[in-house]
C-alpha cells in the first residue's frame, strides 16, 4: 500500500511529507522544488492493544508511545502539479506516472488563498483555493483519459471482433492504475455502457469511465493547509460546502513539522496527532523557540485541537482505503522468542480473513492453515473468519 502526497507547487507537499516521515525533503517556497519524488515511511496512528492485556508492547517496526501505536506506511511526495499537466506542462505527465502505483491521494491544498495556480506566492486570500481542488481533478481524470483512449480504436474492435470480455482487456491494460476487472464492470454497470460493443461508446462515455476509474482506484483526502493563516477558516467552511463528496481537514504542516523535530531532540513530549505536548527542558529551549510553541498551542491545537497531519494520513488509510490493524499473538503468550511483546502489527484491507492474515505473516501458515484464535476472547474461528480493526489473532497451523 502507498500513500500519495499531490498539489501544486508551493503550497506546503514537502513540509507536509517531512512532517509525516521527518524525511530529509527540500523544501522551498518557489515552484518545483521537487523534482524527483521523495519517498519515505509515514505512520498510521492507532490506540495500542497493550492496554487491554495492560502490558507494555515492544514494537519490532514502527513504534509505541503512550500506548499509541504507530504503524509504517509507504509515502510518495510527487512534484508539483499544474493546470495542463496532463499536457506534459511543468514536466507533469512524469510526474503523473509517479502516482501509478499510489492507492489513496492526500491532495495538499493552500485554504489560506497566498498560493496562485502556478504555485507563485500572492497576498493571503486573493486566490480563491476552490480552483485548485477542480484543477486536480481536470488533471487526473484526463491523464485516465490518455491512458484509456490511446490505441482506442483497434482496441474496441479487437474486442468486439474477437468477443474478449470488456472488463477483462480494461483491466488488463490499465492495471497499473490498479483498475481491475470488478472495478471496470461495475463502471460501466452505472453508466448503463453495452459491453458488448464498446467501439460505439462515445468520447464523452471514455470520459466519464476515466472520472469513475479514477474516483475508485485513487480516492483522494483534501488537507487544507496553512489553517492558522487568517481567512483560511472561513475558506476551509466554503470548500466543505462546495465539494460535500471530498473529506477536507484543516493543518498545519509547519507546526506539526516543528513539534516533531522538538520531539525528536528531546526537548518535548508530543503524541503526533494530539492536542497538547509537554516542554521537557525549558533551560535549553531559546526564547525563539519558545515563543514558536506557544504560537503553535494557542493558535493551532488549542484552536483546531490538532495540527491536522496525523488526522490526514489516518484517514487515508483506515477510512478512504478501509484498511485494518492486525496484532498477531498467542492465546497464552504475546511475547515472541526474543521476548517482545506484541512486535508486529499488520495493515490488512477490508474484507480480509483469518486465511489472509495466515497468508500475510508466512506462506507456510496459509496453506497449512487449521484454525486461528481471537486472542482477545479466546474464541477459535475458522478460515473465513472476517477480521476487526485492532483484532489480535493467534494462527494454528499444522507442518
Amino acid at each position: 500500500m502507498q500513500v500519495g502526497i499531490v498539489g501544486k507547487p508551493s503550497v506546503g507537499k514537502s513540509t507536509f511529507f517531512r512532517a509525516a516521515t521527518l524525511a530529509e525533503a527540500e523544501i522551498a517556497s518557489y515552484p518545483f522544488t521537487t523534482i524527483k519524488p521523495n519517498t519515505g515511511v509515514g505512520f498510521v496512528k492507532v490506540s495500542c492493544v497493550d492496554q487491554e492485556f495492560k502490558t507494555q508492547c515492544n514494537p519490532r517496526t514502527g513504534y509505541c508511545l503512550h500506548h499509541f501505536r504507530f504503524v509504517p506506511v509507504q509515502m510518495i511526495d510527487v512534484a508539483g502539479l499544474v493546470p495542463g499537466a496532463h499536457e506534459g506542462k511543468g514536466m507533469g505527465n512524469q510526474f503523473l506516472d509517479d502516482l501509478r502505483q499510489a492507492d489513496a491521494l492526500i491532495h495538499v491544498i493552500d485554504v489560506s488563498g497566498s498560493t496562485n495556480e502556478k504555485g507563485e506566492l500572492v497576498p493571503a486570500g486573493s486566490y480563491d483555493p476552490v480552483n485548485d481542488v477542480r484543477f486536480l481533478e481536470v488533471e487526473l481524470d484526463m491523464w485516465y483519459l490518455g491512458i484509456l483512449k490511446k490505441g482506442w480504436e483497434k482496441f474496441a474492435r479487437t474486442v468486439t471482433q474477437e468477443k474478449t470480455k470488456i472488463e477483462i482487456a480494461l483491466a488488463k491494460q490499465l492495471s497499473g492504475l490498479h483498475v481491475t476487472e470488478d472495478i471496470v464492470l461495475e463502471t460501466i454497470t452505472t453508466l448503463d455502457l453495452n459491453k458488448d460493443k464498446p467501439s460505439a461508446w462515445t468520447d464523452d462515455d471514455l470520459r466519464q469511465i476515466a472520472t469513475l476509474l479514477r474516483q475508485k482506484t485513487k480516492p483522494m483526502i483534501i488537507a487544507c493547509n496553512k489553517i492558522d493563516v487568517p481567512g483560511a477558516a472561513a475558506h476551509l467552511d466554503r470548500l466543505k460546502k462546495q465539494f460535500p463528496t471530498y473529506p477536507f481537514i484543516g493543518c498545519s504542516a509547519e507546526s506539526e513539522l516543528a513539534l516533531r523535530e522538538a520531539a525528536k531532540a528531546g526537548l518535548i513530549d508530543y503524541v503526533a496527532g494530539e492536542k497538547t505536548f509537554t516542554i521537557l527542558h525549558p533551560e535549553k529551549l531559546n526564547d525563539r523557540q519558545k515563543n514558536a510553541l506557544a504560537f503553535i498551542q494557542k493558535n493551532i491545537l488549542d484552536a483546531h485541537s490538532t495540527t491536522g497531519v496525523q488526522q490526514v494520513l489516518d484517514f487515508a488509510v483506515f477510512s478512504l482505503l478501509g484498511y485494518m490493524a492486525i496484532f498477531p499473538g498467542g492465546a497464552n503468550k504475546l511475547e515472541d522468542k526474543d521476548g517482545n511483546v506484541l512486535p508486529d502489527c499488520f495493515l490488512l484491507p477490508p474484507q480480509s480473513t483469518a486465511l489472509d492474515f495466515a497468508f500475510k505473516l508466512h506462506t507456510d501458515l496459509g496453506k497449512n492453515f487449521i484454525r486461528a484464535i481471537d486472542v482477545k476472547t479466546k474464541k477459535t474461528v475458522g478460515k473465513e473468519y472476517p477480521l476487526k480493526h485492532r483484532d489480535v489473532m493467534e494462527i494454528v497451523a499444522g507442518r
